[in-house]
């Protein structure tokens, strides 16, 4: 599995259509709207890094609003929530 986090600047006023069409492309995990010098940040998942590049480069990119991206590739996943499930299969709630 390849891990990318995405971080996205938008055109003005787009930030919401532009989040919804993301999250609707094959290896979009999650988008956020965040505070700081970027407006969206995805997480991409998909199996090889080809699917990758095609998934930011034709997909992402050719979405007009889109002003700048810069993606960074993730190495080692290192996660509480991970752990949590992990530990709670076969519990009841």
């Amino acid at each position: 599995m390849v891990t990318a986090i995405v971080l996205i600047d938008v055109e003005r006023g787009k930030v919401n259509s532009v989040a919804e069409s993301l999250v609707d492309l094959p290896g979009v995990a999650e988008v956020y709207s965040v505070s700081g010098r970027y407006d969206l940040v995805a997480i991409i998942r998909v199996k090889t890094n080809e699917e990758m590049a095609n998934l930011i480069t034709a997909r992402m990119q050719a979405q007009e609003s889109i002003t700048n991206t810069e993606t960074m590739l993730a190495f080692r996943t290192y996660s509480q929530h991970d752990l949590e499930v992990m530990f709670s299969l076969g519990t009841e709630d």
